[in-house]
């Protein structure tokens, strides 16, 4: 705990419960914030922590429990009475309006422009512009920018959901140095996040929650991750190991790319990228913010068009007008945010058999016998949690993005593109979605694997491209992606450090 830290709970809250129906989201939920301190609100993702952050500010109200502001009993009406009294929240998904841009975003919530730019600055996108239309700005961008309208409030208790899940590594630094910043001036942060090194680094204690009750609550130090993650999960958890350079069959490596890309440019960030995606391999893509990764994906999807280069699938060549092209090809999308990829009011088996009435041309009875078999497959595969089946927006955000891949699993995957598809889940849901990646490469499938999060290229995939300006730089092994030289190489260092594989080494 900081030295502005009072001791004093600023927010108390205690045995606070919230059902859906059927579905209890919280029993037992506690939370105590003192002024001046940093406190992590962990747990799996469906444990309960967005629920309860939505009561807390206001967005639901509770059935039960206390909540206790400045030593007063409150219970939020609304948002609008939460914000008011001090607690203002960042929520996963960005808050703004698409449809307008940044000036406009400004006055609807009644921000002055010179704290905004105060903060935008201090958060590392000192080249916004005003007039920017936000439709047109990345995900991570959005991201900063309500974190900048909410401290341009002067937040009591500020609360951050998964804050840095969209971010690259420089925007992460900033963003934890002005959330320390915030403490050190003596104001609350209730921190989200699946990201151990950064609760370490600037968290002062953690409460963890496990089936909509509060668990546990440590003081962050050396070693206590351990407890954390057996606490989150109910026991010790599964551990999939690094596995260095994956045999990849060398014949198929021979063979005829499934996907070839070369001298791929669009928009003003992708300038000239070029790689092989071979049949049963999982290929990573790694690159900080704003280095064309995005627009990759989009032309490759069929959302976007190439100004220069050329794409073949299977040997043939590739030129994708629409998404519906690129699917008809054999390369599926799955998003970066869920809300893009889903049918927000549908059941989950409707989300997953979606790509099976894709065909007008085959309408008809739909074979629901079949369609049961394949969702139900898709369902055990990925594990998803099916309390909540009937609306798909009831589902936790491990279990949407779930949904999302369990999609094209259902449908058979051939090219599957993987954009950040870990973002914001917990350790529990990334770890049953790697070994699902190595099985569908071993049935045949290949996959494109964009990651922010560096530790996860080792763990999945069977070697990584690292963008930096637009172009490939350097084609690292899964036994040489240590996060040192994937991050020297996402910096322009292409000088990593390396131990000679087994191939290298062979006299």
């Amino acid at each position: 705990m900081t030295e502005a830290a009072s001791g004093r709970p600023l927010l108390d809250a205690s045995g606070v419960a919230k059902r859906f129906g059927a579905v209890v989201a919280l029993k037992d939920a506690s939370l105590t914030v003192a002024a001046g301190e940093i406190v992590a609100l962990m747990g799996a993702n469906g444990a309960g922590k967005s629920t309860f952050v939505k009561i807390l500010t206001g967005a639901l109200r509770p059935d039960a429990g206390h909540i206790h502001l400045d030593g007063q009993d409150r219970r939020f009406a609304s948002p609008a009475q939460a914000r008011r009294s001090g607690i203002m929240p960042v929520y996963q998904e960005p808050s703004l309006i698409p449809d307008l841009d940044v000036a406009d975003n400004l006055r609807l919530v009644d921000v002055p422009v010179e704290p905004f730019r105060h903060w935008i600055n201090e958060l590392g996108i000192a080249d916004l512009r005003l007039d920017d239309p936000i439709a047109h700005l990345p995900l991570a961008t959005l991201r900063i920018l309500d974190l900048a309208l909410t401290l341009a409030k002067e937040p009591k208790v500020l609360m951050l959901d998964e804050m840095t899940a969209a971010l690259p590594t420089d925007l992460v630094e900033r963003v934890l140095t002005v959330i320390r910043a915030q403490a050190d001036a003596g104001r609350s942060v209730i921190y989200i996040s699946h990201r151990f090194a950064e609760i370490a680094r600037v968290c002062d204690r953690a409460s963890v929650l496990r089936d909509g009750v509060t668990v546990g609550d440590f003081t962050i130090e050396p070693g206590i991750e351990e407890k954390i993650v057996e606490l989150m999960l109910g026991g010790v958890p599964t551990r999939i190991e690094a596995s260095g350079t994956r045999a990849r069959d060398s014949a198929a490596a021979a063979a005829t790319p499934r996907l070839q890309v070369r001298g791929i440019g669009a928009g003003s960030k992708l300038a000239d990228v070029s790689f092989d995606l071979h049949k049963g391999e999982v290929l990573g893509v790694v690159a900080l913010e704003g280095q064309g990764q995005d627009e990759l994906f989009d032309v490759l999807a069929g959302f976007r068009r190439a100004r220069s280069g050329t794409i073949e699938v299977d040997g043939k060549p590739a030129s994708f007008g629409h998404p519906a092209d690129a699917i008809a090809r054999g390369l599926t999308l799955v998003p970066g945010d869920r809300k893009d990829a889903l049918l927000m009011l549908r059941s989950v088996r409707e989300n997953i058999a979606l790509p099976q009435l894709a065909h007008p041309s085959k309408w008809g009875a739909i074979p629901m016998r079949r369609e049961a078999a394949r969702v139900a497959d898709a369902v055990e595969r990925l594990q998803i949690d099916m309390r909540a089946q009937a609306e798909v927006r009831r589902l936790s955000g491990g279990n949407q993005q779930k949904v999302t891949i369990g999609r094209w699993v259902a449908a058979g995957v051939e090219t599957l593109l993987l954009f950040d598809p870990t973002r914001g889940i917990d350790v529990r849901t990334k770890h049953q979605i790697y070994p699902l990646l190595r099985e569908l490469a071993g049935q045949g499938a290949s996959i494109l694997f964009y990651t922010s999060e560096l530790d996860e290229v080792a763990l999945a995939c069977d070697r990584a491209i690292v963008i930096f300006g637009g172009r490939v730089v350097d084609v690292i092994e899964a036994s040489q992606a240590s996060e040192q030289n994937l991050m020297r190489a996402a910096y322009g260092l292409t000088e990593v450090e390396r131990q000679p594989s087994a191939t290298e080494a062979q006299p």
